[in-house]
């Protein structure tokens, strides 16, 4: 059955306990589909659009915040509560991407994102190696990760930390990350974004650390057929038995029903910060 604004409306009061602390305070870039889950094969472009900049557009469950960019002062659109998110359903929003900062430390990230991007050749659980791996080498800093889908292929590598270190050094850090994941296995990951290059690789996109660049939200739906969601998993949920296309968004309706507690708890509880000498640390261990 084709999905309806009442079924993402319904969706998004069901899982609003979950999402609303990944998105709440965080300015938003939106894929508006005006007709619907576009049909499979469709660009983006052409049956949705994505939209950074509020201008007249959107509902007024959303707050509204002013931003200066490069060039330019922007309108961006922040959600605040669960209304912000069924008003997005029922503007045809269909995927939610967010900022790594909050509106009230907008200079400081209070997360890092790895965003692990597999070539068309590239099996499911080969993407689950790669993603502990990165998370293997972080933790040799001491610093906690966590894993979600993304609701394609993919894996997104999330950092939780204390809204201290600027973009630049969270860039910084980033960009080593995926420098050496590569260097190291030159044969599985790659940081060239020419997709050519690559059918038979898992891009590390450390781009996502860029301010005014955007992530998914996790438990967003996305414009694709059956409505995949970019879900949040613990790290032993991820296995190959386990392929991203089965969180569909009512699988993960009856997922989180029955569930007891946060797949993410131990990314809450994370007081962390990223050391003023991370980067150059992290060459070193």
């Amino acid at each position: 059955m084709p999905l309806t604004k009442l079924d993402l409306a319904r969706y998004y009061e069901a899982v609003a306990r979950w999402m609303l602390p990944h998105v709440i305070g965080r300015p938003l870039t939106l894929v508006h589909c005006p007709k619907g889950v576009p049909p499979a094969g469709a660009r983006k472009g052409i049956e949705c659009v994505y939209m950074r900049h509020a201008k007249v557009w959107g509902p007024s469950a959303l707050r509204r915040v002013r931003i200066r960019e490069k060039t330019k002062v922007g309108e961006y659109l922040v959600v605040e509560n669960v209304a912000g998110l069924v008003a997005l359903a029922q503007m045809d929003v269909l995927e939610i991407h967010t900022w790594n900062s909050r509106i009230d430390h907008l200079e400081q990230p209070d997360r890092i994102v790895l965003d692990l991007d597999p070539g068309r050749d590239v099996p499911w659980s080969a993407v689950i190696d790669a993603a502990k791996q990165a998370r293997d080498l972080l933790a040799l800093l001491g610093l906690v990760s966590a894993a979600k889908t993304t609701g394609g292929r993919g894996i997104h590598i999330v950092v939780p930390l204390r809204p201290q270190a600027s973009w630049s050094a969270c860039l910084d850090f980033a960009r080593t990350c995926a420098g050496m994941l590569t260097r190291r296995q030159p044969e599985r990951f790659t940081n060239r974004f020419a997709k050519g290059v690559r059918d038979d690789k898992i891009l590390i996109d450390y781009l996502r650390n860029n301010r005014t660049n955007t992530s998914i939200a996790a438990f967003s739906t996305r414009a694709r057929p059956h409505a995949p969601v970019s879900t949040p998993l613990a790290w032993q949920e991820l296995r190959a038995s386990q392929p991203p296309e089965r969180f569909t968004l009512r699988a993960v309706v009856n997922r989180l029903a029955h569930r007891r507690g946060d797949a993410w708890r131990a990314y809450w509880s994370a007081a962390q910060a990223l050391a003023p000498d991370a980067a150059r640390a992290l060459e070193e261990v």
